[in-house]
């Protein structure tokens, strides 16, 4: 497990940044909101896996109504576990290379599953009813399913929407190969130059180490 405490230097930024409140207070107002609601979702979070920890199974209902497992995968190698969400840009923009990289992996092993994460009295469209709605909208290809007590991302230590980890089944469990994010450009996706997920894959598949274990994920905060 891993310390993931950020709040302090957080804070020091946004204390260093009174002096001139005065004047900017307005424009400002958004954006500090924003940041303080990441800091103390950050600060909460002080823990989570590392590369090299051994992950515990869950069970959450998945948009057929189903409570779907990682046990239930028994003929899986390893999984791309996704904290996603409807609402987060970020996870908007990367929804399509998600459902590619379930159809490329899940016949060699590595099936997608995807959480949402996000409380719905804080954000609607994140609820179940409208996770339904928008995986029929993309035709998910994969499970999608409800953190709904949001006790699993809290232990995985995801932070963002999206945040990936990508686990190898091992006879000792489920054993985390990589954190972080999908690719190296969320905004356009014809300028990737560094593919993180697949490349940890690929090399998993090989019987290799991911070349990569960890990057930082880039995406909207969880809201709980």
């Amino acid at each position: 497990m891993k310390k993931m405490n950020y709040f302090l230097m957080a804070f020091t930024f946004l204390v260093m940044g009174c002096g001139n409140a005065e004047t900017a207070e307005t424009e400002n107002e958004i954006v500090a909101e924003d940041t303080v609601q990441q800091v103390i979702v950050e600060e909460e979070m002080v823990e989570g896996y590392a590369v090299g920890d051994y992950t515990t199974d869950f069970s959450l209902k998945n948009i057929d109504d189903q409570m779907v497992s990682l046990a239930d995968y028994t003929d899986a190698k390893g999984f791309i576990v996704t904290f996603t969400c409807n609402h987060c840009p970020y996870a908007v923009a990367y929804e399509d290379r998600i459902i590619a990289l379930d159809k490329k992996y899940k016949d060699f092993g590595y099936p997608v599953i995807a959480i949402n994460p996000n409380n719905p009295e804080l954000v609607e469209e994140d609820s179940f009813e409208n996770m339904k709605i928008r995986a029929k909208e993309k035709g998910f290809t994969f499970p999608y399913l409800m953190d709904a007590d949001q006790t699993i991302f809290p232990q995985y230590g995801a932070t963002k929407t999206p945040h990936i980890y990508v686990l190898e089944k091992t006879p000792e469990g489920n054993q985390v190969a990589y954190i972080g994010a999908i690719d190296n450009n969320y905004e356009d996706e014809s300028a990737v130059t560094e593919r993180y997920v697949e490349d940890a894959v690929d090399a998993l598949l090989k019987g290799e180490k991911p070349p990569i274990a960890f990057t930082k994920a880039i995406g909207c905060s969880i809201k709980h």
